[in-house]
Formats: structure tokens, C-alpha cells, sequence
């Protein structure tokens, strides 16, 4: 802290100094306090993220296209193709698809992974995800290996997305 001492025979003046000295130890005290607590606060899992770019849909006609929007009621609307479905129906449709699929092909031992259909489904954005949830559980439960969504790119963009 700045003192003066004396005087010039004069009037004296007011100290207009700021002492910085506190505002230095402030500083250096909060820069050993992130320093040491950065490190522990980012601290991740290692592991490795999948690479998505964008993809125009092939659609085959084996492939099951389902919708999903929220009822005027607030409940969930699934739709196979244009038809409304209920849970048990999707459920039910689901299973004679694949087996009906199956049976075409010749038994389960003629078909890989990739020769199954698969499950598009396009979702309404103001849908709750229990709606979007149910349905992938659905059709997962009924054996579709692959279910995928089909969604709307931002006008002009091909780069990278997840």
C-alpha cells in the first residue's frame, strides 16, 4: 500500500492510485484453481464416434415405411404406408411381413442380415420421442434388424451430419 510521507508546502492531494496488488492475487489464486480442477472435470470415455454423411434413401420395395405424428388427443399415430395402425396391429404386421419375407426366400438359412427388409420410419419434429421410441421397440421386437429414419437435410447441404 502506497503512503505519502511529508509534504511540499503545499496543499496536499488525494492518493489517485489503484492498488492492484489484491486484484493480481485474486487472479493468480483462480488461475491454480482451474488449472487444477479443469482436468478433472473433463474426463470422457474413450471412444469412437460414428462417421454420418448424408445418403439418398434407395428405396426397395420390400422395405417398411412407417410415419409417426401426435393425435389431435395427444396420443401416438403410426402409419404403415397410409394406414393408420394400433400398437398390437403394427406388432401383428410386422411379424407377418417378416415372415412372410422369410418364407419367399426360401427359410432363414438362404437370407444374411442385408437381405432383410428394412424399417424407414419418418417422424413428425413435434413428436414426443416416446412415440418414435415405441415404434422402433415394435418393430425391433417383431425382428427387424435394421431400422432407420428418414429425415429433410437443410436446403443446400451435403457435408457430414449426425
Amino acid at each position: 500500500m502506497a503512503m505519502s510521507v511529508g509534504s511540499d508546502g503545499g496543499e496536499e492531494k488525494p492518493m489517485s492510485d489503484i492498488n492492484t496488488t489484491p486484484l493480481v492475487d485474486v487472479m493468480l489464486v483462480l488461475l491454480i484453481i482451474f488449472l487444477i480442477a479443469v482436468p478433472v472435470v473433463v474426463q470422457t470415455v474413450q471412444l469412437q464416434l460414428p462417421k454420418v454423411a448424408f445418403e439418398p434413401t434407395t428405396t426397395k420395395p420390400e422395405n417398411v415405411s412407417l410415419s409417426v405424428t401426435q393425435g389431435s388427443d395427444g396420443s401416438c399415430a403410426v402409419y404403415w404406408n397410409l394406414t393408420k395402425v394400433s400398437s398390437d396391429e403394427l406388432l401383428d404386421r410386422a411379424v407377418a411381413k417378416l415372415e412372410a419375407d422369410i418364407k419367399k426366400a426360401g427359410g432363414v438359412e438362404n437370407l444374411t442380415p442385408e437381405d432383410l427388409p428394412e424399417v424407414h420410419i419418418r417422424g413428425d419434429i413435434n413428436v414426443p420421442y416416446r412415440c418414435i421410441g415405441g415404434t422402433i421397440y415394435t418393430m425391433q421386437r417383431a425382428g427387424f434388424p435394421k431400422v432407420g429414419f428418414i429425415s429433410e437435410p437443410e436446403p443446400g447441404t451435403t457435408t457430414h451430419r449426425l
